[in-house]
This record gives structure tokens, C-alpha cells and sequence, in this order.
């Protein structure tokens, strides 16, 4: 039962999910946290974080991660198919029909109004992780770490799995 839990927990955002891998964090999370209870916001918060630090897709890892954390290999498997499966069967499906398409109006349409709910969707996770850091480590620790996160990303173009590194070397010695 777990496996298939896993699975269907990792297929739906990976089904459902629009414009890459930012706008399935919401999906993901909904999932993980709400629905299933595997994970609190904060333990989510970090597994992303140091999906995010590492090489590659973070997605792939956080469902390999977490199946793994759920039930060993098996659930690792589980939640990777899951994950790697939607996009391969869009793929396969949908590039024969994307030449005759990609111009269509109502594509278009479709594609500049999603946008709305994926930004209204990350914009309430991030307030989530923000009100969930403040609770943790306090209002000082949290406004440093913002403000010099946003000028190391916006102000300096640092990349930003180097800006989360030095973040959790912040909060390692500093905190």
C-alpha cells in the first residue's frame, strides 16, 4: 500500500504540474505535507534546500530522497517512475502535435494564464517557509539571511546553489 501511496503522492504534481520544476514545489508539498503527513513544513523546507544545493533536477532527488526515507529502495523506485513517467508519456504524446499547435491563440492563451496560479502558488510557499523560518530561528537571523540572499541572487548574480550553501553554513555556526 505504501508504494503505491508513493507513487500516486509524486504522479499527481508530476501530472498536473505546468512550466517546470518551481511550480511543482507547491504540488509536491500539498502532497508530502498536507495530504500524506510524511513530512512537516520545515523537514520539506530542508529536503528542498538540499535538493536544491546539489547538481541536476531537484524534483528527481526529493522523490528519491523521500520514497527512500518512506520505504527503502523499493519506495525510491516508486517515487522516481513517478516523477520521470508524466513527463515521458507528455513527451512522447504530445511532441507530434506541438509543431501544428504552437502558434494556436488558444494555446497561447492557455499558457500566459497559468502562469497566474503558479506564481500565486509559489508566492504562498514562500510565505509558508519564511513564517516557518521566523518561528525557528528568530526575526534578526531571518531578515540577514533574506537580505543577503536577494542581493547575492538579484544584486551580484551569485548562483544559487552557492547562496543556500552559505545560508546552511550560516545557520551551522552561526545559529
Amino acid at each position: 500500500m505504501i508504494y503505491l501511496q508513493i507513487f500516486w503522492a509524486f504522479f499527481i504534481p508530476n501530472i498536473l504540474g505546468y512550466g517546470g520544476g518551481p511550480s511543482l514545489i507547491p504540488l509536491i508539498r500539498e502532497q508530502i505535507v498536507d495530504h500524506y503527513h510524511w513530512m512537516t513544513l520545515k523537514q520539506f523546507g530542508e529536503t528542498l534546500a538540499i535538493a536544491n544545493a546539489l547538481p541536476s533536477p531537484f524534483n528527481t532527488k526529493m522523490a528519491g530522497y523521500i520514497g527512500y526515507q518512506l520505504a527503502g529502495i523499493a519506495g525510491a523506485l516508486a517515487a522516481e517512475v513517478a516523477t520521470i513517467l508524466p513527463s515521458a508519456i507528455a513527451m512522447i504524446v504530445l511532441l507530434r502535435f506541438m509543431s501544428v499547435f504552437r502558434t494556436a491563440p488558444q494555446v497561447k492563451a492557455m499558457t500566459f494564464s497559468i502562469r497566474h496560479i503558479v506564481a500565486v502558488l509559489l508566492g504562498v510557499l514562500a510565505y509558508q517557509f519564511f513564517a516557518d523560518s521566523v518561528k525557528g530561528i528568530g526575526w534578526m537571523h531571518s531578515i540577514i539571511l533574506g537580505v543577503a540572499a536577494y542581493l547575492l541572487l538579484e544584486r551580484f548574480k551569485i548562483h544559487p546553489a552557492i547562496v543556500i550553501a552559505g545560508t546552511m553554513i550560516y545557520g551551522a555556526v552561526i545559529i
